[in-house]
């Protein structure tokens, strides 16, 4: 996706933010957010093999209380002080620009505004583009207060650790912070797991690295819903949607509550791909698998209008957020080959 050579919507500065956290969800779909549990698969033994207490947990007949059940934080709380965009109920899009809809290619997008048909796959290669967090990380205002906390452990390659200092913590990793390094803790054999730690154990690490070292810019990617997904556990994903959910949850009202950040720190919320939007398709995403470039997008700051769901029918895309999240740090990137920021109000 290209966009016409236009000027760039200006900085807003009354939605210049101190602080910024990028929170991304693998692979979650849009209908899930917005309509709640699917009927469809909470009811097919193969996907949900308990479906009693699943429905009993997360079904309702209005899609209005279903996302309630399943989502608390994201419509009692995001849709009453934030914005919530992807709603293609309502004609209002988001989308991938990259053609392949896998999350190397999406992270990339969503990170550095640009999409490079180069970044096909989720191979381990090093990024050659620059990325949103190591520029602000080179600014005098954000040097050293830049950090990032991912389940996945591509993200040291899609964040490109070989060109920058940036403290980056992906998959089973450990912050040695006497030496300031990055030490692996597969070999002890405690996690049966190895290319995606569970989230959980991310987001124990990042909020305890917040907490004390009190970043301004800080991105956090959950990657257990996508793992799921594709184990075709419709209930463990909807699970894990719910968990992340409260976590999310958990990291505002610290932040709402702690000096520095309290009414100065911006949430954006949002995914790397869709799924299929087909039951036979759900657990899959691609370039061929209708539905797979379909996203949405949350925001949630002192600065922003709270627009809750936003219902006007208009197209987005996932390349636009690295220079949205550079105006809400009064920081432009400054590239014209990225894509320009979201206006929000």
């Amino acid at each position: 996706m290209q966009f016409y050579k236009a000027p760039p919507p200006p900085i807003n500065p009354r939605q210049v933010t101190q602080n910024v956290f990028i929170i991304t969800i693998d692979g979650v779909r849009w209908q899930e957010i917005f309509t709640g549990a699917d009927s469809l698969l909470l009811n097919d033994e193969q996907y949900t093999p308990d479906a009693a207490t699943l429905n009993s947990m997360y079904w309702s007949t209005t899609s209005e209380e279903r996302r309630k059940k399943l989502l608390p934080f994201f419509w009692n709380v995001i849709a009453a002080k934030g914005q919530l965009y992807g709603n293609r109920n309502y004609k209002n899009r988001m989308n991938v620009a990259n053609s392949y809809a896998k999350s190397y290619p999406g992270y990339n997008e969503i990170l550095t505004g640009i999409d490079d048909p180069e970044i096909s796959s989720n191979q381990k290669i090093q990024n050659p583009n620059i990325n949103i967090l190591e520029y602000l990380d080179k600014q005098p205002a954000f040097a050293g207060k830049v950090a990032a906390f991912s389940s996945w452990d591509v993200f040291p390659y899609i964040l490109n650790s070989e060109r920058n200092k940036m403290v980056i913590n992906a998959g089973y990793q450990q912050y040695d912070e006497q030496s300031k390094t990055i030490i692996s803790s597969v070999e002890n054999g405690v996690y049966d797991k190895q290319a995606t730690r569970y989230d959980d154990l991310t987001f124990i690490t990042a909020k305890e690295y917040i907490k004390k070292k009190l970043p301004r810019v800080v991105l956090l990617g959950f990657g257990e819903t996508d793992e799921f997904a594709h184990d075709g556990r419709y209930d463990l994903y909807l699970e894990q949607a719910a968990k992340v959910d409260k976590m999310i949850a958990e990291l505002w009202h610290w932040v709402q509550t702690t000096p520095g950040y309290k009414d100065n720190t911006t949430f954006i919320i949002t995914t790397d791909h869709g799924r299929g939007s087909k039951k036979s398709k759900w657990t899959s995403h691609g370039e061929f698998i209708k539905g797979s470039s379909q996203t949405w997008m949350a925001v949630l700051g002192p600065h922003l209008e709270p627009l809750g769901e936003v219902k006007e029918p208009t197209q987005i895309y996932q390349q636009q957020i690295a220079q949205t999240v550079a105006h809400l740090t009064g920081l432009p990137f400054e590239n014209e080959e990225i894509a320009p920021a979201i206006v929000l109000k």
